[in-house]
């Protein structure tokens, strides 16, 4: 151990200006060491799928951990995000694999790609064992330059008549006295127009056990569930599904009006639900689970989730920036 020295004033000053440049130096060799250990990999991902002909949204994030270890996100088709304890990267190649989530079969989910610039391309093989090719290119910042001027105020709830939205597949959605309701699981209600940054109320009664989701721009889920007592989670009421937890669950009992107001600019969410709030401008990093697609750059509609059980909707009205 060094010994500070007792007495001479100049062999203070030498000790002193001698373990700072010591410090220094130890500090830029830990950050050429971060540095050097960066990889063209890291960053976010878009991806897209190829199920049998039907495109379909995928992400992947990756980071490094440590000064060894490439570790990440992954987010399918359906599902939430899911950790990636390592990713393999070697001469431009790399893969991971992964647990089942709501997948059937019992092997690993592996992904196999190829880095090209600020493209990768490669297939995935599914826990029941298909196998399928996917495309990708780096996911846009989304950063706003300056706070949005807001524009007029649409209600896209009214009257007996659904207009202004559309599904995908048989609709069992119907609409009295501006009510949207879907009595069974069935198709998602998605809006004919497409949106960038907005701000959103939307009221919502849902009995219990039963479970809906806010999709905003089409890719970010905001959880509808019966969700009261329950500890505060992402996959609960007020969550960004897999990613973002309200910082408190303020669910009223099942069979209650409730409600959502929601500033979405950029990637940065602001969410009051019930009129607390729960999420102060975080970052979505991307698509969750079910989203349309993963055009991230693009304005996108509005969708109502429909397949997971009865829903009630009312008072939808979006007020997007000029």
């Amino acid at each position: 151990m060094n010994k500070v020295p007792q007495s001479n004033p100049f062999s203070i000053f030498r000790y002193v200006i001698l373990s700072t440049l010591a410090a220094l130096l130890v500090i830029s060799n830990n950050n050429v060491q971060a540095k050097s250990f960066a990889t063209p990999l890291e960053g976010r991902w878009d991806l897209t799928v190829d199920m049998a002909g039907k495109l379909s949204p995928s992400w992947l994030e990756v980071t490094h951990s440590g000064n060894h270890t490439l570790v990440g996100r992954f987010v399918s088709v359906s599902g939430s995000a899911r950790p990636i304890s390592e990713v393999h990267f070697q001469d431009g190649k790399f893969n991971f694999s992964i647990p089942p989530q709501w997948e059937s079969g019992e092997n690993d989910f592996s992904v196999q790609g190829t880095l090209m610039g600020d493209k990768i391309e490669g297939t995935l093989t599914t826990p029941d064992g298909k196998t399928h090719s996917w495309t990708g290119m780096r996911a846009p910042k989304l950063r706003r330059s300056s706070t949005p001027t807001w524009g007029k105020p649409v209600k896209l709830t009214e009257g007996n008549t659904i207009k202004g939205w559309h599904t995908e597949g048989t609709n069992q959605w119907t609409i009295k006295d501006g009510v949207l309701k879907s009595e069974k699981s069935g198709a998602n209600l998605i809006t004919d127009e497409k949106f960038d940054d907005f701000k959103l109320h939307v009221e919502f009664r849902i009995p219990k056990g039963s479970n809906s989701g806010v999709y905003l721009r089409g890719r970010y889920e905001v959880q509808v569930t019966d969700g009261k007592g329950m500890e505060p989670s992402y996959g609960e009421l007020g969550g960004v599904y897999g990613f973002i937890a309200p910082s408190e669950m303020v669910g009223k009992e099942p069979g209650e009006w409730q409600s959502f107001d929601v500033t979405l600019i950029g990637r940065m969410i602001t969410l009051d639900v019930n009129g607390k709030r729960v999420i102060t401008n975080q970052e979505i990093p991307g698509i969750t689970g079910g989203a349309l697609d993963s055009n991230e750059d693009e304005p996108g509609p509005l969708y109502i989730q429909g397949d997971h059980g009865p829903v009630e909707y009312r008072n939808i009205v979006i007020t997007p920036a000029k």
